[in-house]
Protein backbone atom coordinates (compact mmCIF):
# COMPACT_ATOMS: atom_id res chain seq x y z
CA UNK A 1 0.00 0.00 0.00
CA UNK A 2 1.30 3.45 -0.93
CA UNK A 3 2.24 5.77 1.93
CA UNK A 4 0.22 8.97 2.25
CA UNK A 5 2.13 12.23 2.62
CA UNK A 6 1.00 15.73 3.41
CA UNK A 7 3.64 18.24 2.31
CA UNK A 8 3.49 21.75 3.76
CA UNK A 9 5.13 24.42 1.61
CA UNK A 10 4.00 23.42 -1.86
CA UNK A 11 6.27 25.80 -3.80
CA UNK A 12 9.53 24.99 -2.04
CA UNK A 13 12.53 23.49 -3.85
CA UNK A 14 12.29 20.17 -1.97
CA UNK A 15 8.50 19.79 -2.10
CA UNK A 16 8.31 20.42 -5.86
CA UNK A 17 10.99 17.79 -6.49
CA UNK A 18 9.37 15.25 -4.16
CA UNK A 19 6.19 15.69 -6.17
CA UNK A 20 7.96 15.49 -9.52
CA UNK A 21 9.98 12.37 -8.72
CA UNK A 22 7.71 10.45 -6.34
CA UNK A 23 4.10 11.15 -7.34
CA UNK A 24 3.82 7.65 -8.85
CA UNK A 25 5.20 5.92 -5.75
CA UNK A 26 3.47 7.86 -2.97
CA UNK A 27 0.11 9.50 -2.42
CA UNK A 28 1.04 13.16 -2.02
CA UNK A 29 -1.03 16.18 -1.06
CA UNK A 30 0.70 19.58 -1.02
CA UNK A 31 -0.59 22.65 0.78
CA UNK A 32 0.69 26.01 1.93
CA UNK A 33 1.45 26.60 5.60
CA UNK A 34 -1.55 28.94 5.88
CA UNK A 35 -3.83 26.28 4.38
CA UNK A 36 -2.45 23.67 6.78
CA UNK A 37 -3.45 25.77 9.78
CA UNK A 38 -7.11 25.52 8.74
CA UNK A 39 -7.11 21.75 8.20
CA UNK A 40 -9.09 19.66 10.69
CA UNK A 41 -7.41 16.91 12.73
CA UNK A 42 -9.89 14.41 11.35
CA UNK A 43 -8.55 15.13 7.86
CA UNK A 44 -4.91 14.96 8.99
CA UNK A 45 -5.44 11.49 10.49
CA UNK A 46 -5.37 9.85 7.07
CA UNK A 47 -1.72 10.74 6.44
CA UNK A 48 1.21 8.49 7.39
CA UNK A 49 3.73 11.35 7.20
CA UNK A 50 3.51 15.11 7.47
CA UNK A 51 6.48 16.85 5.84
CA UNK A 52 7.29 20.50 6.35
CA UNK A 53 9.11 22.34 3.55
CA UNK A 54 7.97 25.84 4.54
CA UNK A 55 10.12 28.28 6.49
CA UNK A 56 9.93 31.79 7.93
CA UNK A 57 12.65 34.14 6.65
CA UNK A 58 13.15 35.45 10.21
CA UNK A 59 13.97 31.89 11.25
CA UNK A 60 16.80 31.86 8.69
CA UNK A 61 18.35 35.19 9.58
CA UNK A 62 17.48 36.06 13.17
CA UNK A 63 17.84 34.60 16.65
CA UNK A 64 15.33 31.95 17.71
CA UNK A 65 11.78 33.12 18.35
CA UNK A 66 9.19 30.41 18.79
CA UNK A 67 6.56 32.24 16.73
CA UNK A 68 8.93 32.03 13.73
CA UNK A 69 9.33 28.26 14.14
CA UNK A 70 6.78 26.76 11.73
CA UNK A 71 7.89 23.20 12.52
CA UNK A 72 7.06 23.56 16.21
CA UNK A 73 3.70 25.12 15.34
CA UNK A 74 2.94 22.12 13.12
CA UNK A 75 4.16 19.65 15.75
CA UNK A 76 1.92 21.19 18.41
CA UNK A 77 -1.08 20.69 16.15
CA UNK A 78 -0.37 17.05 15.24
CA UNK A 79 1.17 15.81 18.51
CA UNK A 80 -1.81 13.56 19.33
CA UNK A 81 -1.93 11.96 15.88
CA UNK A 82 -0.17 8.72 14.91
CA UNK A 83 1.59 10.16 11.85
CA UNK A 84 5.35 10.77 11.69
CA UNK A 85 6.61 14.31 11.21
CA UNK A 86 9.54 14.87 8.83
CA UNK A 87 11.88 17.72 9.73
CA UNK A 88 14.61 18.96 7.39
CA UNK A 89 17.58 19.99 9.49
CA UNK A 90 21.06 20.94 8.28
CA UNK A 91 24.66 19.72 8.38
CA UNK A 92 25.53 23.22 9.63
CA UNK A 93 24.67 22.18 13.18
CA UNK A 94 27.96 20.22 13.27
CA UNK A 95 31.48 21.45 13.84
CA UNK A 96 33.51 21.37 10.60
CA UNK A 97 35.25 17.99 10.31
CA UNK A 98 35.58 14.81 8.26
CA UNK A 99 33.43 11.70 8.66
CA UNK A 100 30.84 13.47 10.85
CA UNK A 101 28.48 11.09 12.65
CA UNK A 102 24.97 11.85 13.88
CA UNK A 103 26.49 11.68 17.38
CA UNK A 104 29.44 13.98 16.57
CA UNK A 105 30.10 17.28 18.33
CA UNK A 106 27.48 19.94 17.56
CA UNK A 107 28.65 23.49 17.00
CA UNK A 108 26.14 25.64 15.11
CA UNK A 109 27.63 29.03 14.27
CA UNK A 110 24.93 31.01 12.46
CA UNK A 111 21.37 31.85 13.52
CA UNK A 112 19.96 29.43 10.95
CA UNK A 113 21.87 26.40 12.27
CA UNK A 114 21.32 27.39 15.91
CA UNK A 115 17.59 27.62 15.22
CA UNK A 116 17.55 24.24 13.48
CA UNK A 117 19.20 22.58 16.47
CA UNK A 118 16.75 24.27 18.84
CA UNK A 119 13.87 22.95 16.73
CA UNK A 120 15.29 19.42 16.74
CA UNK A 121 15.28 19.45 20.54
CA UNK A 122 11.73 20.81 20.77
CA UNK A 123 10.34 18.35 18.23
CA UNK A 124 11.73 15.39 20.18
CA UNK A 125 10.09 16.77 23.30
CA UNK A 126 6.72 17.39 21.64
CA UNK A 127 6.49 14.34 19.35
CA UNK A 128 8.68 11.83 21.26
CA UNK A 129 9.59 9.13 18.72
CA UNK A 130 7.14 10.28 16.02
CA UNK A 131 9.71 12.38 14.17
CA UNK A 132 12.16 11.78 11.32
CA UNK A 133 15.02 14.31 11.34
CA UNK A 134 17.08 14.57 8.16
CA UNK A 135 20.33 16.52 8.48
CA UNK A 136 20.84 17.55 4.87
CA UNK A 137 24.12 18.31 3.19
CA UNK A 138 24.39 20.57 0.10
CA UNK A 139 21.55 19.85 -2.33
CA UNK A 140 22.07 20.29 -6.07
CA UNK A 141 19.17 20.75 -8.47
CA UNK A 142 17.46 23.27 -10.74
CA UNK A 143 14.82 25.46 -9.16
CA UNK A 144 11.45 25.72 -10.89
CA UNK A 145 9.92 29.10 -11.79
CA UNK A 146 7.53 28.75 -8.85
CA UNK A 147 10.38 28.05 -6.46
CA UNK A 148 12.42 31.00 -7.73
CA UNK A 149 9.59 33.32 -6.67
CA UNK A 150 9.45 31.88 -3.15
CA UNK A 151 13.21 31.33 -2.69
CA UNK A 152 14.33 32.13 0.87
CA UNK A 153 18.10 31.67 0.62
CA UNK A 154 20.77 30.66 -1.89
CA UNK A 155 22.36 27.24 -2.14
CA UNK A 156 25.63 26.25 -3.87
CA UNK A 157 24.08 25.84 -7.31
CA UNK A 158 22.48 29.29 -7.10
CA UNK A 159 25.92 30.83 -6.61
CA UNK A 160 27.30 28.74 -9.46
CA UNK A 161 24.71 29.91 -11.99
CA UNK A 162 25.02 33.51 -10.79
CA UNK A 163 28.80 33.47 -11.31
CA UNK A 164 28.68 31.56 -14.59
CA UNK A 165 26.68 34.41 -16.13
CA UNK A 166 29.80 36.52 -15.62
CA UNK A 167 31.96 33.71 -17.09
CA UNK A 168 33.85 33.55 -13.81
CA UNK A 169 34.08 30.88 -11.12
CA UNK A 170 36.27 30.56 -8.05
CA UNK A 171 39.18 28.13 -8.19
CA UNK A 172 38.31 25.66 -5.40
CA UNK A 173 40.80 22.89 -6.14
CA UNK A 174 41.74 22.45 -2.48
CA UNK A 175 38.20 22.74 -1.09
CA UNK A 176 35.88 19.77 -0.64
CA UNK A 177 32.44 19.48 0.90
CA UNK A 178 29.60 16.97 0.89
CA UNK A 179 26.90 17.11 -1.77
CA UNK A 180 23.85 15.22 -2.92
CA UNK A 181 21.70 15.77 -5.99
CA UNK A 182 18.00 16.39 -5.56
CA UNK A 183 17.38 13.22 -7.59
CA UNK A 184 19.50 11.18 -5.15
CA UNK A 185 17.73 12.86 -2.25
CA UNK A 186 14.26 11.91 -3.48
CA UNK A 187 15.37 8.28 -3.91
CA UNK A 188 16.62 8.25 -0.32
CA UNK A 189 13.48 10.02 0.88
CA UNK A 190 11.23 7.43 -0.79
CA UNK A 191 13.13 4.57 0.85
CA UNK A 192 12.95 6.20 4.29
CA UNK A 193 9.21 6.72 3.91
CA UNK A 194 8.69 3.17 2.62
CA UNK A 195 10.32 1.65 5.71
CA UNK A 196 8.52 4.08 8.07
CA UNK A 197 11.85 5.40 9.35
CA UNK A 198 12.12 7.47 12.51
CA UNK A 199 15.07 9.07 14.26
CA UNK A 200 17.96 11.20 13.01
CA UNK A 201 19.94 10.59 9.80
CA UNK A 202 22.68 12.35 7.86
CA UNK A 203 21.63 12.65 4.22
CA UNK A 204 24.69 13.04 2.02
CA UNK A 205 27.18 11.37 -0.33
CA UNK A 206 29.32 10.56 2.69
CA UNK A 207 32.59 11.31 0.86
CA UNK A 208 34.84 14.21 -0.07
CA UNK A 209 33.51 15.98 -3.16
CA UNK A 210 35.88 18.65 -4.48
CA UNK A 211 34.18 21.86 -5.56
CA UNK A 212 36.13 22.11 -8.81
CA UNK A 213 34.74 18.71 -9.85
CA UNK A 214 31.17 19.82 -9.15
CA UNK A 215 31.77 23.03 -11.11
CA UNK A 216 33.18 21.09 -14.07
CA UNK A 217 30.19 18.75 -14.09
CA UNK A 218 27.68 21.61 -13.89
CA UNK A 219 29.55 23.55 -16.57
CA UNK A 220 29.96 20.56 -18.91
CA UNK A 221 27.50 21.78 -21.59
CA UNK A 222 28.46 25.44 -21.36
CA UNK A 223 29.96 26.45 -24.72
CA UNK A 224 31.43 29.69 -23.39
CA UNK A 225 34.89 29.92 -21.86
CA UNK A 226 35.10 30.60 -18.14
CA UNK A 227 37.83 32.19 -16.08
CA UNK A 228 39.06 30.83 -12.78
CA UNK A 229 39.63 33.46 -10.12
CA UNK A 230 41.41 33.13 -6.80
CA UNK A 231 39.16 32.84 -3.72
CA UNK A 232 38.49 36.10 -1.90
CA UNK A 233 39.79 36.45 1.65
CA UNK A 234 36.30 35.96 3.09
CA UNK A 235 35.55 32.91 0.92
CA UNK A 236 34.30 29.90 2.88
CA UNK A 237 37.12 27.36 2.68
CA UNK A 238 35.67 24.99 5.30
CA UNK A 239 36.06 21.35 4.28
CA UNK A 240 33.83 18.57 5.61
CA UNK A 241 31.90 15.44 4.81
CA UNK A 242 29.24 13.51 6.71
CA UNK A 243 29.18 9.86 7.65
CA UNK A 244 26.04 8.32 6.13
CA UNK A 245 26.51 4.67 7.19
CA UNK A 246 23.50 4.80 9.51
CA UNK A 247 21.36 5.92 6.57
CA UNK A 248 22.73 3.28 4.19
CA UNK A 249 22.15 0.54 6.74
CA UNK A 250 18.56 1.68 7.31
CA UNK A 251 17.49 1.87 3.67
CA UNK A 252 19.90 -0.65 2.08
CA UNK A 253 21.01 1.86 -0.51
CA UNK A 254 24.46 3.29 -1.25
CA UNK A 255 24.86 6.82 -2.54
CA UNK A 256 27.62 7.17 -5.17
CA UNK A 257 29.69 10.07 -6.49
CA UNK A 258 29.28 8.65 -10.01
CA UNK A 259 25.51 9.22 -9.75
CA UNK A 260 26.09 12.76 -8.47
CA UNK A 261 28.31 13.44 -11.50
CA UNK A 262 25.65 12.06 -13.86
CA UNK A 263 22.91 14.16 -12.24
CA UNK A 264 25.06 17.33 -12.35
CA UNK A 265 25.72 16.79 -16.05
CA UNK A 266 22.00 16.34 -16.68
CA UNK A 267 21.41 19.65 -14.89
CA UNK A 268 24.10 21.24 -17.07
CA UNK A 269 22.45 19.93 -20.23
CA UNK A 270 19.03 21.26 -19.22
CA UNK A 271 20.41 24.66 -18.23
CA UNK A 272 22.75 25.36 -21.15
CA UNK A 273 20.78 23.69 -23.93
CA UNK A 274 17.55 25.59 -23.34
Amino acid sequence: MKKKLLIIGKNSFISININNYLKKDLIIKSVSFVSFLSLKLEYLKKFDFIVNCSINKNYINKKYYIKDDLDVIIADKIKNLLCTFVFFSTRKIYDVNDNILETSFLKPKCNYSKNKLKTETLLKKILKDKVLILRLSNLIGIRSKKNLKSKRHNIFIDHFFKNIKKNIVTDNKKVYKDFISIKQFTTIFKKLISCSAKGTFNVSIGKKVYLNNVINWLNYYNSRDIKLQKPLNNYNKDCFYLNNKKLEKKIGFKVNISDLKKDCMEISKKHFNK
